[in-house]
């Protein structure tokens, strides 16, 4: 039996009972009332709320309403009911979400830090391999200087092993900087450290022939920068193995001297072009041409292969550049600048394809929209022929060389000149190479010369040749320097 309240008539919260009236009252009803009336609501009589006496009991359950009696009103108890709990559910759901967001971001930052850790731990280690490599370097050079006789003849036997041990350290640090795994700021450190103690350490003489002498062209396999390409002004295009230091493939079929090389960057595949008119695909296995591309009329001055590894660009004294397809032989598209009427010297294909660059005899520089085919900007400054241009690997920067004595730089971002280097006078710049990294830029002609990328300033000279020199190229991660010349010798420079 429920207790009910004698004001409401309803199940009590908070019963408790009139010792005045003996009637259960709700607390908050009869504490009302006696405030107002100061008397019991039954009979009359006096109250007080400290007389009520509370009653304690389980907590009340209150009866249903007359209207959750009925089935209709029962489903919708029922379906309030599963509203609520699918509410909650896409509430949790949410939840979840973001505490997977939050995870995930968390892990992404942690994810983070691991790899500035990674870097900044190969920066320190860098650091001290060159300062230990600097060490070394002082006390050779103390060692080899003025000092006691007793002293220096002690330490005699211990400098060639030293000296093996601060290459092997150099040969490191090298590749891994032309990785980007050494600071920037101690790259200029470790270029002229390691640069001065570049040697010659090999010559190969017997590739072309001694009756007419000379070696026009070079280039490397850039998958295997041990396999050398050289063309000859006898005629003869030549494949190399420095590695096992034995001819591969001598390739002939041309009836003047080879002027330019290209070696396919993933197929046993090369290039030559020359006075001839003609461009000759060779392969290196079978030691056949394989086909020939005849877009031009006269000499075939320069030689580039497009980025897809399917087309070769070439420019003429015929005035003409061409654009062919290597598998079919067939020319694409053949055009020139009308307005000028000057013969090209030299053509390169700019990194990403879609432009390139020409020289021509009258010292200007055009650059070329590949798609569109026209002449996008040009850039004079040059006195005399153009002999060779080069774009830098991240297509910023534009290398070109005249017989003016002069190799100038060129902001493809902002097209000027922003630095130009002057050579020695009557000096004749016949090639100009980047390295895969970006990091050096070789001059090849009366000697060879290697400059440091951004601040320019030559870090190598040789002058081993006895002739001009024609082609250099670096090797992989520029862990060696190779070179030809009219002395007919290809030269190898390395720690």
């Amino acid at each position: 039996m429920s207790l009910v309240c004698a004001i409401s008539n309803e199940v009590p919260e908070h019963p408790c009972v009139s010792p005045v009236s003996n009637q259960v009252f709700e607390r908050r009803l009869i504490e009302k009332y006696i405030a107002e009336n100061g008397a019991d609501p039954m009979n009359g009589q006096p109250l007080s709320e400290e007389q009520l006496i509370d009653i304690k009991v389980s907590h009340p359950i209150r009866p249903k309403a007359p209207s959750s009696t009925s089935i209709p009103a029962i489903l919708k108890a029922l379906q309030d009911e599963w509203d609520a709990v699918m509410l909650h559910s896409f509430t949790l759901r949410q939840q979840l979400q973001t505490t997977r967001q939050e995870l995930s971001h968390a892990l992404y930052q942690h994810d983070a830090a691991c790899r500035v850790i990674a870097r900044l731990t190969k920066e320190v280690t860098a650091e001290c391999t060159i300062l230990i490599l600097l060490l070394i370097l002082c006390f050779i050079s103390q060692a080899g200087g003025a000092g006691e006789p007793m002293e220096v003849s002690e330490q005699v036997g211990m400098i060639p092993e030293i000296i093996q041990k601060v290459r092997d350290v150099l040969t490191y640090i090298h590749i891994h900087s032309t990785r980007g795994m050494i600071p920037p700021s101690l790259n200029y450190v470790y270029v002229s450290v390691s640069l001065s103690l570049f040697l010659c350490v090999s010559v190969c003489q017997g590739l072309h022939s001694a009756s007419v002498p000379g070696i026009l062209s070079l280039d490397l396999c850039p998958s295997d920068t041990n396999k050398v390409l050289t063309g000859g002004a006898d005629k003869n295009v030549v494949v190399f193995d420095k590695k096992e230091e034995q001819i591969i493939a001598t390739l002939k079929g041309h009836t003047k001297k080879v002027t330019s090389v290209i070696y396919h960057p993933s197929q046993s595949v090369v290039f030559s072009a020359s006075p001839d008119s003609t461009i000759r695909v060779w392969s290196v296995t079978g030691g056949n041409c394989v086909q020939v591309v005849r877009a031009h009329e006269a000499s075939v001055t320069g030689l580039s292969l497009h980025a897809t590894g399917d087309y070769l660009l070439s420019s003429s004294e015929d005035q003409y550049w061409a654009f062919s397809d290597i598998q079919t032989g067939r020319v694409l598209t053949k055009v020139t600048d009308e307005a000028a009427g000057c013969a090209l010297t030299c053509a390169q294909f700019h990194p990403d394809g879609l432009i390139f660059g020409t020289g021509t005899a009258d010292s200007q520089i055009k650059i070329w929209d590949l798609k569109e085919r026209t002449n996008v900007a040009n850039f004079p400054g040059h006195i005399g022929p153009v002999t060779s241009i080069a774009f830098s690997e991240n297509g910023y920067y534009l290398a070109t060389g005249a017989q003016d004595s002069s190799v100038k730089l060129w902001d493809l971002r902002k097209l000027k000149n922003f630095k130009t280097i002057t050579l020695d006078n009557n000096y004749e710049v016949k090639s100009l190479v980047f390295d895969q990294s970006g990091t050096y830029l070789a001059v090849g002609g009366t000697d060879i010369r290697v400059y440091i990328c951004k601040q320019w300033s030559e870090v190598l000279n040789f002058t081993e040749h006895t002739g001009v020199v024609t082609g250099v190229a670096f090797g992989e991660h520029a862990q060696f320097l190779t070179s030809t010349g009219m002395d007919r010798s290809l030269k190898f420079y390395s720690l």
